[in-house]
Order: structure tokens, then sequence, then C-alpha cells
């Protein structure tokens, strides 16, 4: 049928792998761990920067070839309809921010933000506080109301991590948690100064909602978990043991954050 000739094809049968193709296999084991480390999450550029940093001497292209032949691939995001970027200013805080994401140094602008995950038993709510510089997720809470209380252990939780000697620009949105005097006082009492965005104006704070997208897209995506408990504890997980520590980030020229703000304090010490 294919017209080839049986000595032909029984010489190919017992023909031994090229060493292209076993160094392909062995290089497919630690794509494969890359991949599986990641959650599921990491593309070809990740896991290849993954293989360079165990040693490995491969090309970016040779890394999608073989990751699209066991079509393994990278989480994509959502779609997102354009809207107006305007709205009125706060009354309680001006915009200090301004979307000037860009920091050069940790501990001069956090941004923080209220997102909610569905439970069977009800919503939990998650606020968390980002550091601009590395993107860091430096304080967060859960709970199960939407209150001042949430977002004032989330900023408790940073302050205590990061005890930052100079005055810190504080970005929310215009939400009431963060219009109360209760959170108004903890800023000025701890040398906090507060930024607010545009009303209904997203991309004034994108950080932080880019922040929760990467978790619901990379993590709790078609999900709905059997109670609060088993939620908090998968979404400490994907924080802590892995966005901060491991999770490549492009921003940071794909080094995680912690790593990240390691290489900056080597650096500043070396001056």
């Amino acid at each position: 049928m294919l017209d080839v000739h049986p000595s032909g094809f029984y010489a190919w049968r017992i023909r031994p792998e090229s060493e292209r193709a076993i160094e392909d296999r062995r290089l497919m084991g630690h794509i494969k761990q890359s991949w599986i480390e990641s959650g599921t999450v990491y593309g070809y550029r990740k896991v290849y920067d993954d293989l360079r940093e165990l040693g490995e001497h491969c090309g970016r292209n040779r890394v999608h070839r073989l990751m699209k032949s066991e079509s393994l691939r990278a989480q994509i995001g959502y779609g997102r309809r354009p809207g107006p970027r305007g709205g009125p200013p706060a009354v309680t805080a001006p915009n200090h921010l301004d979307q000037q994401f860009d920091v050069t140094e940790p501990n001069r602008v956090w941004v923080t933000d209220i997102t909610y995950i569905r439970t069977y038993e009800g919503w939990l709510y998650l606020a968390v506080v980002i550091d601009l510089f590395s993107r860091a997720v430096i304080g967060w809470s859960m709970q199960s109301r939407i209150d001042r209380v949430l977002v004032l252990d989330a900023l408790l939780m940073a302050v205590w991590r990061r005890q930052p000697k100079e005055r810190v620009v504080v970005h929310s949105d215009q939400g009431s948690q963060f219009s109360s005097h209760d959170w108004q006082d903890f800023l000025k009492a701890h040398n906090l100064e507060p930024s607010m965005s545009r009303r209904g104006n997203c991309h004034d704070n994108a950080v932080a909602e880019s922040f929760f997208q990467l978790l619901k897209r990379e993590r709790i995506r078609r999900k709905v978990y059997a109670d609060r408990e088993t939620a908090r504890r998968d979404i400490f997980d994907y924080i802590e043991m892995f966005y901060n520590p491991k999770r490549r980030h492009g921003y940071n020229n794909r080094l995680s954050p912690v790593n990240y703000e390691k290489q900056y304090f080597k650096r500043l010490g070396s001056v």
C-alpha cells in the first residue's frame, strides 16, 4: 500500500534511535517537569528559561516544537471588551499613581484591590497588597465578608512584612472599604499616602487586576471549591508557594518576584 519494500520496512524497525531523538526524549522529561511544577500554566518561553537555569543548552524553538508535539500549552487569558478609560477623580484622595506602574525601588508604591472566589459554602473574598517594584504579593487577607477589616488585615500584613522606613504610596480604587475612616486612620498612623483610581476605571489599578486574572486563570479557572477553607488553602498555596517564589514574571525579566528582589539587593550591596 505504501510502496515500501519489506526489507526496507524491517530495516527501519530495527534501526536504533538517532542521537537527536534520544536527546529530545531526555529533554522532554525536563520540559514536562517544568510545565507540571508551574501548575501547567507555563508556555515554551518560561519553560525555556527553566531549562537554561538547569544548565541545558537548547534553542527556544526546539522547546516550542517538543511542547507542541505533546500538546503542552500555556494558560491563555480571557477576552475583554474595550471600554472608556475616563471617570471622575476620587474625593477622598487624588490619583498620585496616575498609571505610572514602573517603580525602581521596593516599598515606594503598593497597590491593593479585592476579588471574590466562588465556593459551595458561599463567596470567599480576597484582598491583596502588591509591591509595584517586583509585583510581589506582600499582604493578603481572605474572609467571608467584604468589609474594611478584610482590606485592613491585608495592609497590616504588608506593613508587618516590609516595615517601610520611608513614606509609601498605597493605591486603591474608590471602594467603600478604602474610603472608610478606619482605612484612612491606618494610613496616617503608618506613614502611608493614599492614592485612588478614577471611578469605574480599572486601568488605573491594572497591576492588581492583572494579578487577579492570573490567579483565576492559572489556579481557580472552572473550579468551584467545596468550602471556603479549601479555597483558602489553595489560594495560599498559589501566592506563597508558587507566585511569589517561583512564577516567572515578564516585568521582572522573567524572574520570580522573590528572585527579582534578591537580585536587586545583591546588586545594591555590591555598589
